[in-house]
């Protein structure tokens, strides 16, 4: 008697599903409900447009607008990761608020003091460590500056995000072939772009 091949079950995610009851409340009109996603979600938001944008005031404008743009598309949502719909949705007006403002980044890696996009350092700071942490932010600023928007939004999107090139391409809208030429020529570029400061970027 052959075995049959059960069918494997995936794990629950509890973010995800949380979110999914969430947004359907929100889909309702339950502002209570969009407002909980906003406090989940704008923390991640924020660290994103900040690295797409280089700059932490067009991050917050990026935000800003994709929450409003959220909310009033969120009767559209019906897919099955309301946070990979709000990446969507930041990844598109950060690179409509970067091209409005037509200016190069110049910190794509704010400082930890006084910035909420990422978690303070609950150890003791090192002087040296920390001049080290903020010569490389520079550096990689320029570096990312440097790229085009598709390029810096492919690589941010893989390489930080962790989204594999089929979600990639579902979330910028592009061919699968865009984002691997994408990510390849960007890599190349900030290859060359670091490769006269990389003595930084060793341990």
């Amino acid at each position: 008697m052959e075995d049959v091949a059960q069918p494997v079950e995936r794990p629950v995610d509890p973010s995800r599903e949380r979110d999914l009851r969430l947004a359907r409340r929100a889909r309702d009109g339950d502002l209570d409900a969009f407002n909980q996603l906003v406090e989940i979600h704008q923390d991640h938001l924020l660290a994103l447009s900040t690295r797409l944008t280089g700059d932490i005031e067009a991050a917050h404008d990026a935000v800003q607008e994709a929450f409003i743009r959220a909310y009033r598309n969120i009767g559209t949502f019906h897919g099955e990761s309301f946070r990979a719909w709000l990446i969507r949705i930041a990844v598109n007006t950060s690179t409509d608020v970067l091209r409005l403002r037509k200016r190069r980044p110049s910190e794509p890696y704010p400082e930890r003091e006084g910035e909420q996009w990422e978690p303070g350092d609950v150890t003791a700071p090192d002087p040296e460590r920390e001049a080290i942490r903020r010569a490389q932010s520079r550096v990689l600023s320029a570096a990312l500056g440097a790229l085009t928007d598709g390029q810096r939004a492919a690589i941010v999107l893989y390489d930080v995000e962790g989204f594999d090139y089929p979600e990639i391409a579902r979330l910028t809208g592009v061919s699968l072939g865009t984002v691997k030429s994408r990510i390849h020529r960007g890599r190349l570029a900030l290859r060359a772009l670091l490769e006269e400061s990389m003595e930084l970027f060793r341990d």
